[in-house]
């Protein structure tokens, strides 16, 4: 846990879920930035918050936590940001419900005011929600971009300048920058290009030749990744009425490939990205036929599971949480799934080598084989015992 500090107030701040083990705060310098401007405290006029706020891709609640006296709207792609948000309001003796919660698939407001955007990782993202944002956005409305220098490029600027108007951007300070945007109403509202689809490979096992769906922001939108292609060249050949989790599904192409190879089996697709789940959901009621079913989970990865409930379990784990580098998801990750498999139950992942993960699966699981290997991509098996 750390503290934010404002002007006004400071507020004590996690990420969620809670690790002690790890060592990023729930808030950096581009949020403080962003925060003293809107105060009026770097000399200039304090910007007027009476009018309808929305804060996009407020990455674990720093800025609504900050903000909640004036109401804002928080929209954010991620279920685990919409719960820090709640813890991070409760442990502020504030009221859950001083922030409105929706998620990127949501409606958003019809009218913004002053429109906070953290800028993401994902330019398709940023893209997508100044798209959707555009029309409640009116000649007096104030736009405000805020991110670390090395988050915000030319294109990035390219972005709000096509899409709302004019835009400039503000020195440099701690490795911060602010981006500036005057809606310009004349300037015509395009839909967005979102999603995109494209299709499958013909070698890939089931899958092969399938469409898949991507809504912005899913790991490699346009193309199937080259760790994801390994994996379904190497998945389980397994029959009968399986209870299997697609865990982390981005846009589902390994739950389906699991599902076509496996008619009797139940695939739950699980995700914390709103768009990731959206996407495997579109992918699946488009490739799996007439009556299949399936289960589409946004949330904490299989932390809600029931013990001894799931019988395979297929992973991608990734190793960014934003611009950082960290295998704490993957942790998480490995545990949930090691208390939702049942004896004899099943993990698969696929991994970057270097990475190290056979280490970690062995020490939870009591052991773990390399079922193949190449160059950059081992995929592991781990066995419930």
């Amino acid at each position: 846990m750390n503290r934010l500090t404002t002007s006004g107030a400071g507020y004590e701040l996690a990420r969620f879920p809670e690790d002690p083990r790890d060592p990023f705060r729930a808030w950096d310098a581009a949020d403080a930035y962003l925060l003293r401007r809107l105060e009026g405290a770097d000399g200039t006029e304090p910007v007027d918050l009476s009018g309808t706020v929305v804060v996009a891709g407020d990455r674990w609640g720093a800025l609504c936590t900050a903000l909640a006296a004036h109401r804002p709207v928080q929209i954010t792609d991620s279920w685990l940001a919409q719960r820090a948000t709640r813890a991070n309001l409760e442990r502020n003796g504030i009221a859950g419900d001083a922030v409105r919660l929706l998620s990127t698939r949501d409606t958003p407001p019809d009218r913004v005011d002053v429109l906070l955007v953290r800028v993401p990782k994902s330019l398709a993202l940023l893209e997508d929600q100044l798209h959707r944002l555009a029309p409640a956005v009116h000649a007096g409305t104030v736009v405000i971009g805020t991110g670390m220098v090395k988050e915000i490029h030319t294109s990035t600027l390219a972005l709000f300048e096509r899409i709302i108007g004019p835009t400039r951007t503000s020195l440099a300070v701690r490795k911060a920058r602010l981006v500036f945007c005057v809606p310009d109403p004349a300037k015509p509202r395009a839909s967005s290009p979102w999603p995109l689809r494209y299709d499958l490979p013909e070698d890939i096992g089931p899958a092969s030749g399938r469409t898949v769906t991507n809504h912005a922001g899913v790991f490699c939108a346009d193309r199937l990744d080259i760790g994801t292609r390994f994996f379904l060249g190497h998945l389980p050949a397994r029959s009968g009425p399986d209870r299997v989790v697609d865990l982390g599904c981005g846009n589902g192409v390994v739950g389906l490939s699991a599902a076509l190879a496996n008619p009797a089996a139940r695939v739950t697709f699980i995700d914390e990205s709103y768009q990731a789940v959206a996407s495997a959901e579109e992918t699946f009621r488009a490739n799996a036929g007439p009556g299949a079913e399936a289960d589409f989970v946004v949330g904490d990865g299989l932390a809600d599971a029931a013990p001894g409930s799931v019988d395979l379990v297929l992973n991608n784990p990734p190793f960014h949480s934003h611009q950082a580098t960290t295998d704490a998801t993957a942790r998480a990750m490995f545990r949930g799934a090691h208390a939702a498999l049942r004896p004899g139950g099943e993990l698969w992942v696929v991994g970057n080598r270097h990475l190290g993960h056979h280490i970690r699966l062995r020490r939870l699981f009591g052991n773990c084989t390399t079922v193949a290997g190449n160059p950059k991509f081992v995929v592991l098996r781990a066995v419930k015992r």
